[in-house]
């Protein structure tokens, strides 16, 4: 155990005395301003470019607006958890009970 930490400091000692070193000296305190480039065309008024279909072969379709859910999905009716609990319920008392009973002594 002794070994293991004794070697886990020599490693963060040694990488942290090396990112020290990197460079000869210590960081300097002069700011590094950065610039960016202009470009003015970028945000000019011009015309759209031409349409491009992707699909190979395929058709163009388009429809506008929107469709409600229900007209899409399908209804889920649920059953309520009582009626499947009194379900069960009956399911159980209707099943066939064990004839014989085991006693380990």
């Amino acid at each position: 155990m002794k070994t293991t930490v004794l070697a886990l400091f020599l490693l963060c000692a040694a990488t942290g005395f090396g990112q020290a070193a990197v460079g000869g000296s210590a960081l300097s305190a002069q700011p590094s301003v950065l610039e960016f480039q202009s470009h003015e065309s970028t945000a000019s008024q011009h015309s759209m470019g031409t349409a491009q279909n992707l699909l190979e072969s395929a058709g163009y379709t388009w429809a506008q607006g929107e469709r409600p859910l229900w007209e899409v999905s399908p209804a889920s009716h649920q059953t309520p958890l009582g009626d499947s609990a009194r379900m069960l319920r009956k399911e159980h008392s209707a099943d066939k009970k064990a004839e014989k009973v085991w006693n380990n002594n």
